[in-house]
């Protein structure tokens, strides 16, 4: 049972990874042992974030644009240039465009669904070489995709398109799943609730309170709750998991 909760000595790629939900995952996964690259367009932003986590284990900034395939499967061989493997893929990027139904466009409509979904689909494509050199029966290697509790239940904002990528999301991770298992790569999805990000401001008492009122468990999540929740994914304890949708959210579908 020893290393049961363990990824100390684990690769891990985490896109978004500068900020945000993205920055919470990463800063677990380095404070637990895994050796973790973040992935985001800014590079400034990803050198400080890089610099801050590696006070407490191993950060990388990898620099890059997933919006589109070509842009991710140039990370993916900015990657495999330097390393053989990889345990653990968290594709965690992501935006959201809300407009009233009538002004809704085919723009916010593509490039949402673009970095939600497809992206996911083609960069997990890209590395399957790197995730496979990693899984065996003993250890399995891990793909976790960040959902949203909005693709469980419609929220208040006019976000169709957002919607419909996590949803989506959700679905294929469990084609994913299915397809792979034989493989010993698991695929899960988290359905994260109220976080604090650049989609989830919380930048004011007031926001937080009234957002916190909104969760059965009276708070919104902590980085712990995350990347807490990812880390167990790429352990040894999760490894007879894959094709879930794990509610991150305090009970707020309930």
């Amino acid at each position: 049972m020893s290393g049961l909760l363990s990824i100390d000595g684990k690769t891990a790629l985490v896109t978004g990874g500068g900020s945000g939900i993205g920055r919470m995952i990463a800063e677990v996964l380095v404070a637990q042992g895994a050796r973790t690259y973040i992935v985001g367009r800014t590079r400034a932003t990803l050198d400080a974030t890089a610099a801050e986590l590696s006070s407490s284990g191993t950060c990388i900034a990898l620099p890059g644009d997933l919006s589109t395939v070509e842009g991710g499967r140039a990370v993916a061989a900015t990657f495999a240039a330097m390393e053989p493997r990889l345990d653990l893929l968290v594709n965690n990027a992501g935006s959201m465009y809300d407009a009233p139904i009538d002004s809704f466009t085919e723009e916010g409509w593509d490039s949402v669904i673009d970095l939600n979904l497809k992206s996911v689909f083609f960069l997990t494509q890209a590395l399957l070489p790197q995730l496979r050199a990693a899984a065996s029966a003993q250890a399995h290697a891990a793909v976790v995709n960040i959902g949203s509790i909005g693709g469980l239940r419609i929220g208040p904002k006019e976000n169709y398109s957002y919607q419909a990528a996590k949803a989506a999301l959700h679905h294929m991770s469990g084609g994913l799943a299915k397809r792979l298992a034989a493989e010993h790569i698991t695929v899960n999805a988290i359905a994260p609730g109220f976080f604090p990000s650049a989609l989830t401001p919380v930048d004011k008492p007031e926001i937080v309170e009234m957002m916190s009122n909104m969760v059965p468990r009276k708070r919104i999540g902590t980085p712990e709750d995350i990347g807490g929740t990812v880390a167990f994914l790429a352990s040894r304890a999760a490894s007879f998991i894959t094709g879930a949708v794990i509610p991150l959210e305090g009970g707020m579908a309930l």
